[in-house]
């Protein structure tokens, strides 16, 4: 599984479906409209295939001209779904070192733990993708989100007890099996697990909210400086796991410490606070989309921070408030295709 920042062919999205469980019903407009400008943002460094009903292609393609997406790189694809999160439900793609081949791993998907039901279009995903590029398909033989797993390239993949070793997902499998399923599906060689995940998040503790590779040696990890929140010792308890880990050539990681948003509330809605963070962001070529969350003074550290960390890509910050309602922002909706 090559690294996010390796070169790519395209990055895929999932369309919001009409479905009234999603952002409460009543925000289809607004919901659209922020695909749209996504899809147009990375149009501009990419093309972006989409996954959507057939019948809404027409409409799709409006709202993305709409938001100026550059068209001959938006890209849609008759594949019905579930729900919007293309980093879960989506391909896990590899490539062959030698060969330089492309192809899909197609891991079994039950909407985290089986909280959201139904998911039986989203776990055909991977294999609608696969047959339509005319890619080669291997099934990774358990439950995997892609959301929970980062890769830094170099043979090691970064995840979660809270996720991977828990009972909603492959109840049968032990650590061992896990972690052998992982090293001969992706290619990698050790496993380094964090403990749990931020508060809110439906996924039980994905990592793309806790700890980035930025190269194969740094990392950009969420850590929490208000003392009362209940974020606070869990991403203290990461941190200094981290820090033990050793990268890969054997010393320890380069360890940046990146603060969560202050605490985004929604009055009434189901998560009383929502799983906001800035290391949710997507690496494209040439770019990098970062989340901000209307907190002027944090977004511009975050933003900031990230143009340090990349700074030979362009960094566009994108609101995602509404997305984060649900669940998940820029990497979450996403799933990129090495070239």
């Amino acid at each position: 599984m090559p690294p996010e920042w390796s070169p790519q062919a395209a990055v895929w999205l999932s369309w919001p479906v009409d479905d009234p469980r999603h952002w409460g019903g009543a925000k289809r407009a607004l919901i659209w409209a922020k695909f749209a400008e996504i899809a147009a943002a990375i149009s501009r460094f990419e093309p972006v295939r989409i996954n959507a009903p057939g019948a809404l292609h027409p409409a799709i393609a409006a709202a993305c001209r709409r938001a100026l997406a550059v068209p001959e790189q938006v890209e849609l694809f008759d594949h019905p779904h579930n729900d919007v999160w293309c980093r879960d439900h989506g391909p896990i793609f590899v490539k062959h070192r030698d060969t330089g081949e492309v192809a899909v791993t197609d891991w079994q998907f039950n909407a985290w733990g089986g909280k959201f039901p139904p998911w039986e279009l989203d776990d055909a995903i991977p294999g609608r993708i696969a047959a339509a590029l005319g890619m080669r398909c291997f099934k990774g033989g358990m439950i995997l989100e892609g959301g929970a797993i980062e890769v830094n390239g170099a043979g090691q993949l970064l995840t979660t007890e809270a996720v991977l070793l828990n009972s909603n997902r492959n109840p049968d499998l032990t650590r061992t099996a896990i972690e052998q399923r992982l090293c001969a599906g992706l290619g990698v060689a050790e496993i380094l697990w964090l403990e749990q995940g931020i508060a809110g998040d439906d996924t039980d503790g994905h990592i793309d909210d806790l700890a980035r590779f930025v190269d194969a040696q740094t990392l950009v990890a969420s850590i929490e400086r208000d003392r009362h929140s209940p974020n606070q010792q869990v991403l203290a308890a990461n941190l200094a796991r981290l820090k033990a880990f050793a990268g890969p050539q054997g010393r320890a990681f380069d360890v940046l410490e990146m603060a969560l948003p202050e605490a985004c509330e929604v009055p009434g809605w189901r998560l009383p606070v929502l799983p906001a963070s800035y290391v949710n962001f997507l690496i494209v070529n040439g770019g990098v989309l970062v989340p901000t969350f209307r907190q002027e003074t944090n977004d511009d550290r975050a933003l900031g921070m990230i143009r340090e960390l990349f700074s030979g890509r362009e960094v566009v910050g994108i609101d995602c408030l509404d997305l984060v309602e649900e669940g998940g922002a820029l990497h979450c909706i996403s799933q990129q295709q090495p070239a």
